[in-house]
């Protein structure tokens, strides 16, 4: 049965301060430092090992990342970053406060851009201090102005098809440390949640998801670690 377990970063600078984020940018707190490192180490007691990590190429998955896999003694595994497991581009929203842009434009609003399926946040302004167009670890790369969900999705999947999928049909027992909408595509992707029910679906920080896979990659189970 492949092994394949999700997990999403530990706590962020703008997760404690309540704004968006997207691909911005920002460090773990000491409280997400401690969600990764506890993550590892409920892995390793519980008897997971892996072969290969994915993540993104954000700081706070790779900080994950490797928290976790020092707490289970595995710092050496191999890790592919790819920028396709970012989190969603927030757009015009990034950097904002969510309580005070729900008291300008209104709870229902925030609501639509933070959860629908396939509406987007505004646009990122030309001239943003958020641009990310002369960063170099999307050189070559299309950085949006904004993403839905169903956008991001529509970079994901892709990703899992050409890279994530192979491993575990080559037998690699796989980690991904992304984001929670990363991450929420591929659980919508594994689990066949309807575009409507996908709204609901919220990720917590730093608390590993494992899937029970057939061999045809068929979700045969889900559950968090912790709840076991």
């Amino acid at each position: 049965m492949p092994t394949l377990v999700l997990i999403r970063h530990g706590q962020s600078a703008w997760n404690l301060e309540n704004r968006f984020t997207g691909w911005w940018d920002v460090p773990l707190t000491p409280k997400g430092v401690a969600e990764a490192t506890a993550a590892g180490e409920l892995l390793r007691t519980c008897g997971y090992d892996f072969d290969r990590v994915f993540t993104s190429v954000q700081s706070r998955a790779i900080k994950t990342a490797n928290l976790m896999l020092e707490a289970m003694n595995r710092l050496w595994l191999p890790m592919i970053k790819d920028w396709r497991l970012n989190e969603r581009h927030y757009g015009g929203l990034t950097g904002l406060n969510k309580a005070e842009t729900a008291a300008a434009h209104g709870d229902a609003q925030v609501m639509i851009w933070r959860r629908s399926f396939d509406v987007p946040p505004p646009p990122l302004a030309p001239g943003s201090p958020f641009e990310l167009a002369g960063d170099r670890r999307y050189a070559g790369v299309a950085v949006p102005a904004t993403e839905s969900l169903k956008d991001t999705i529509a970079r994901v999947l892709p990703y899992w098809d050409a890279a994530i999928a192979p491993a575990l049909r080559a037998g690699d027992r796989v980690v991904v440390a992304a984001h929670g909408n990363s991450l929420r595509a591929l659980v919508k992707h594994l689990s066949w949640i309807s575009d409507d029910d996908i709204a609901n679906l919220e990720i917590p920080t730093g608390q590993p998801i494992v899937y029970e896979l057939a061999d045809d990659l068929t979700a045969l189970n889900r559950f968090y670690l912790n709840e076991v």
